[in-house]
């Protein structure tokens, strides 16, 4: 409890008569200093009692119109105030809205005997996340005391990135459609799918005739429908370094989680079970078993959301200290200095992807021969990180899934291997690639060039998706890939 103002005021008042009566020796002022006090004292221990009662007697409740928006827009967001008895306070209730959201300050005043008040307040969100409301603040007051508390419930908001715009799925610059849900068992059941039409047998259940069949045939026929089962999926999202390229918001893996995004609201929809599985540069960063429920499924989406490129450890020591003066010594060796050499190292032993290097890359150049006489393809295929957390996840999790890959195609011989290595339980896998031609600035200025490396691509994506049980699809800006094909084409009708 505080004391406002106006009860520092009394106070004072109470204290100035008590010391005057003291002073001039006059009875009457030290009486009116009691009167004061007394009736200063009644105030607080009325204003106790009440405050004692009112959370009983009070309900505050604050909403969102809707809970999940996009960046930027606004969405209604109300506060309610009730309270069963009437008091003889003042009372104001500032709701809890979360730092993230702008707008006009949402607040109640109740007038003392008033029971009811209501407000509501368009609000903008602007940051993408989950973002939580805070109890709502009640502060009630009858002038000369002052009490605050929190109450009411902390319902949350989903602000989703603003999506990049004509995503494009596909295999060599042909639209492919995905779904997920309910999927055929390859057996007979009690499904909708129709599967066969046979003679009647004595074992078979009459309800099963097909009786349309029946009069068309003469003699009894039912119909067999294959069985339906749900299917576990086992998102994969790669979100290292290298899935950061492209301009804000444009990113591939701002392209790969609205794809991410789309299938496993298809997934809840037909409540299949569903996993998670998310990979930077040093390895899982989360993970999700495979379970159903509307609690995993808004956990999966949540944590899409809320990813992001994680960034590459550069942090490394000079080769030595000796070396200070030398071209050696002038530059730093890094993790992303070595990693890039192995990655070309791997590029040229697939036929090369032609990416562009910048001015660092003559260090990787200096460590290729090195690096190819002392690492093991297979050691370093095993110390990549999408690789070694596949290997991980799949001796944890039992039985088989539907497993969707999505990444980016820069480092193609370690995604190879973890799709070969994802298909050894039976799995059928999805490979979602990002083509790194479809992303990086300037790409379009040479655009023969450009055409030449798509196609590159192309050859790659056609080689996962030749494997047995992989489907393999590009994903990009639909624009971009049209004026590359458009170009290839041209080229093509010239020559």
């Amino acid at each position: 409890m505080h004391l406002t103002g106006q009860s520092w005021a009394t106070v004072s008042l109470v204290a100035v008569l008590a010391v005057l009566a003291g002073v001039f020796a006059q009875p009457v002022m030290l009486a009116g200093s009691a009167l004061v006090g007394a009736w200063w004292l009644g105030m607080q221990y009325r204003f106790t009692r009440e405050i004692t009662k009112l959370p009983e007697s009070l309900t505050v409740s604050q909403w969102s119109d809707r809970s999940s928006v996009r960046v930027g827009e606004q969405t209604p967001v109300t506060l309610g105030v009730r309270l069963e008895e009437s008091v003889s306070l003042s009372m104001t209730v500032d709701a809890g809205v979360p730092t993230a959201a702008t707008g006009t300050q949402l607040s109640v005043e109740l007038e003392p005997d008033e029971r009811e008040g209501e407000r509501t307040e368009a609000l903008a969100w602007p940051v993408a996340g989950r973002h939580q409301f805070d109890l709502a603040t009640v502060t009630v007051t009858n002038g000369f005391f002052l009490e605050r508390f929190p109450v009411g419930g902390t319902p949350t908001v989903t602000v989703e990135p603003v999506g990049p715009r004509r995503v494009h799925v596909g295999e060599g610059g042909d639209r492919f459609a995905i779904a997920s849900g309910e999927h055929r068992s390859g057996g007979l059941g009690s499904g909708y799918e129709p599967a066969e039409l046979r003679e009647y047998q004595p074992t078979d259940s009459a309800a099963r005739i097909d009786w349309k069949a029946t009069a068309r045939l003469a003699t009894p026929h039912v119909r067999a429908f294959e069985a339906e089962t749900n299917r576990r999926t086992l998102f994969v999202v790669d979100h290292r370094s290298t899935l950061a390229t492209g301009p804000p918001g444009e990113t591939k893996l701002d392209y790969l989680r609205e794809i991410a995004l789309a299938m496993a609201d298809t997934v809840s929809t037909h409540s299949d079970p569903v996993g998670l599985l998310t990979i930077g540069d040093d390895g899982i960063t989360d993970r999700l078993e495979i379970s159903t429920g509307p609690e995993q499924h808004k956990l999966v989406r949540r944590s899409l959301l809320e990813i992001e490129a994680t960034s590459e450890n550069t942090g490394a020591d000079n080769l030595s200290s000796s070396a200070s003066g030398s071209w050696w010594g002038a530059h730093r060796v890094t993790t992303q200095t070595v990693r890039r050499a192995r990655n070309r190292l791997e590029a040229n032993g697939n036929g090369g992807d032609e990416r562009r290097w910048d001015s660092n890359d003559v260090f990787a150049e200096r460590l290729l021969p090195f690096y190819r006489a002392r690492v093991p393809s297979q050691t370093r295929i095993e110390s990549e990180p999408l690789f070694r957390a596949l290997r991980a996840e799949l001796s944890r999790e039992p039985g088989t899934a539907w497993t969707v890959v999505l990444t980016d195609d820069s480092n193609r011989t370690e995604l190879h291997e973890a799709v070969t290595l994802a298909r050894s339980n039976g799995n059928d896998v999805l490979v979602l690639l990002a083509p790194t031609v479809l992303f990086e600035s300037g790409g379009l200025t040479q655009i023969e060039r450009t055409y030449d490396r798509y196609r590159t691509f192309e050859t790659y994506r056609q080689s996962l998706a030749s494997m047995d049980g992989v489907t393999a699809l590009e994903v990009g800006p639909g624009d971009r890939l049209s004026s590359i094909l458009a170009a290839g084409a041209r080229r093509g009708v010239a020559r």
